[in-house]
């Protein structure tokens, strides 16, 4: 009779063990015990999450002290004019059809006015105008505090000295004692903000300072340089506009043609008027900026709880590291 067990290959044998419930019951007993010495270990060792609590506490209280108070100055504005386009490329939607008709090529559509000003309000060039024209870098670079009682600001003797108006900051070079228009910028766009509404269109445009009255004279003095930018920029592209027409209607004999370049004139001098007589030529503010009376930060009590948090989070971790060590040391000892 043929022994059909010796005739089974090796690797179609299959072994099978048996597990007993009992196992599992032991496993999760192992786990529990595990959770259970944890807190043991955390709870012999409050003491020391006390302590380092306490320390970060303390330490996050002082910190948060010794950080100035930051007012916040915000305006509200509204485009003034979204249909007055400078520029021939205004004038493109208007009479573009007489225009080609006419042989003449305005070229360009219609652009975003109030778009176009944010952007230029984030530029470095007008930042670097704006800087120079208020002389704003040492209340940009060097404030030390603003003393409220006398209204002063306090200047960090280290960077700027108050008394000659000299900058005595020592750097590395690239840098000079004088911040320049790259570095001030970076330090004016943590401070400097402008936001346009979608839904309604208005714009925000805000300026937080150690001084409040600093920060709402800044709001002003950007809502103003703005509108005088953009009035100068639409004027001299009107003149040049009106010079280049005028120098069309020389040049043509046909009465359509000139008929058509005089409306482009008229257009542009009405663009030149405006400019003239507008004080407020892009925006028009509809709240002004006013000096806050409250401060917009630090919030003082959020370094509390992130101290504390931080405290104990890694107090844990040290009384839970320390208690591994000393089981280690156990098992070598055994």
């Amino acid at each position: 009779m043929t022994d059909t067990k010796s005739n089974t290959p090796e690797k179609d044998k299959v072994q099978y063990v048996a597990i007993s419930p009992d196992l599992f019951q032991a496993q999760n007993n192992d786990d529990e015990i595990d959770l259970r010495e944890l807190w043991n270990v955390i709870w012999r060792g409050k003491w020391i999450i006390i302590a380092i609590t306490a320390i970060f506490a303390v330490a996050s209280v002082f910190y948060a002290l010794s950080l100035p108070n930051i007012y916040k100055s915000e305006a509200l504005l509204a485009p003034a004019d979204t249909d007055q386009q400078g520029g021939l490329s205004g004038l493109s939607g208007q009479l573009g059809g007489l225009a080609s008709l006419a042989g003449v090529n305005l070229g360009g559509g219609k652009t975003d006015k109030t778009a176009l000003a944010i952007e230029i309000l984030k530029s470095r060039e007008f930042f670097a105008k704006f800087a120079e024209k208020h002389n704003i870098l040492p209340d940009l670079m060097a404030v030390k505090e603003w003393d409220m009682a006398t209204n002063t600001v306090v200047y960090d003797e280290e960077i700027y000295s108050s008394e000659s108006g000299e900058w005595v900051r020592e750097v590395k070079a690239p840098r000079t004692s004088k911040p320049s228009n790259q570095e001030g910028k970076k330090v004016f766009e943590r401070l400097f903000s402008v936001e346009k509404n979608l839904e309604t269109g208005m714009i925000s445009i805000r300026i937080e300072h150690q001084s409040p009255f600093i920060a709402k004279k800044w709001v002003d003095w950007l809502i103003d340089d703005i509108n005088l930018e953009m009035k100068v920029r639409d004027a001299s592209e009107a003149e040049n506009s009106i010079a280049y027409l005028e120098s069309q209607i020389l040049t043509t004999n046909i009465v359509e043609q000139k008929t058509l370049l005089y409306q482009l004139i008229e257009e542009q001098a009405k663009t030149l008027m405006f400019a003239e007589v507008r004080i407020e030529y892009a925006f028009f503010t509809i709240d002004k900026a006013i000096v806050p009376e409250k401060k917009s930060g630090p919030s003082r009590p959020l370094f509390l709880c992130l101290g504390i948090l931080f405290g104990g989070v890694l107090g844990c971790i040290i009384v839970l590291f320390l208690g591994r060590q000393k089981r280690l040391k156990l098992r070598l000892k055994n």
